[in-house]
C-alpha cells in the first residue's frame, strides 16, 4: 500500500509524500523484483528534481536488484547524455566524449532489452557511431 500511495502521490505531482512512501515501501518489501520498481521510482523523483547524481544511484541500485529495467538504463544514458551536453558547453570535450561514451553504452543495454524502443537513441547511437 505504501507503494500505490507513493505512485499516486508521485503522479501527482507531491514528490516529497511519495518520496516518504517509497522510503516506507523499501522498508518493509523484500521481494528484489518489487524493490526495484520502488528504487527505480525514487530515482525518477530525484532526476525529475535534477539531482542527477541521487538519481543515478537509485537507477543503479534497481538495476542491481532487477538487470532488466530498460527505463533505468534509458534514464541512465539520458543523465549521463545531458551531462555530455553540459561538458561540451563547457568547452571540456574530453569529459563530453566520456559522458556520451558512458550514455551509449547504456543506451545500447537498454535497447538490446527493448529493441522497439529508444528510436532517439538508437538514431543518437547511429548518427555518433556509437552502434
Amino acid at each position: 500500500s505504501y507503494y500505490r500511495d507513493g505512485m499516486s502521490a508521485q503522479s501527482e505531482g507531491e514528490y516529497a509524500e511519495a518520496l516518504e512512501n517509497y522510503y516506507e515501501a523499501l522498508q518493509i518489501e523484500e521481494d528484489p523484483y518489487d524493490r526495484s520498481y520502488i528504487l527505480y521510482n525514487v530515482g525518477l523523483i530525484y532526476s525529475s528534481n535534477g539531482k542527477y547524481l541521487k538519481a543515478l544511484e537509485y537507477y543503479h541500485q534497481a538495476l542491481e536488484l532487477n538487470s532488466n529495467l530498460p527505463q533505468a538504463l534509458n534514464n541512465i544514458a539520458v543523465i549521463y547524455h545531458y551531462q555530455g551536453v553540459k561538458a561540451s558547453e563547457a568547452e571540456n570535450l574530453e569529459v563530453a566524449k566520456s559522458l556520451f561514451d558512458k550514455a551509449g553504452e547504456y543506451w545500447r543495454q537498454a535497447i538490446r532489452l527493448a529493441p522497439n524502443n529508444y528510436i532517439e537513441a538508437q538514431n543518437w547511437l547511429k548518427t555518433t557511431g556509437r552502434t
